[in-house]
């Protein structure tokens, strides 16, 4: 889907400036309790199932909508693994729009769907990595949302 109406208009207003953004990420495991990461275009490192959550969206409306237009599947959002913001969530796109996010990472389930493994319009590649040899990632996320041994309460940095 790419950039909403709302972010668009907000960067018309500021530019490339620094935006606070509320986002989603995912930890989608498959059968082989792999996880799911994505390429997009014109892009070279991998990255979580992710996005911004829209005016009006809960974070896990939010999560189930980028799923499925990242990757055609449709997910379940079971379980919050963690929060996290600050500087080490900030990120500048290959346009120069910086946004700091606060990220509320989902553990998920796949529920159905048919995965849209190459060249779809949010991703150019989707592939499942093991928890062992997961690869590069932009983002910093702490390592401890890829463990598939998990408490029951979300993680976060204080």
């Amino acid at each position: 889907m790419g950039m909403s109406d709302y972010y668009k208009n907000l960067r018309e207003k500021i530019g490339n400036e620094l935006i606070f953004m509320p986002g989603v990420a995912a930890i989608i495991r498959n059968e082989h309790g792999e996880i799911l990461f994505g390429r997009k275009h014109n892009e070279s490192t991998w990255g979580l199932i992710a996005g911004a959550i829209e005016i009006g969206e809960t974070p896990a409306q939010a999560m189930v909508r980028e799923a499925f237009e990242e990757t055609g599947l449709v997910i379940v959002p079971d379980k919050i693994i963690g929060v996290y913001g600050g500087e080490d969530q900030r990120f500048t796109y290959h346009n120069g729009h910086q946004v700091e996010y606060l990220t509320i990472v989902f553990e998920c389930r796949i529920q159905s769907g048919q995965l849209t493994s190459n060249n779809n319009e949010e991703m150019k590649d989707l592939q499942f990595f093991q928890e062992g040899d997961l690869p590069t990632i932009e983002n910093k996320y702490p390592n401890y949302i890829f463990s598939s041994n998990q408490e029951e309460r979300a993680h976060f940095i204080k």
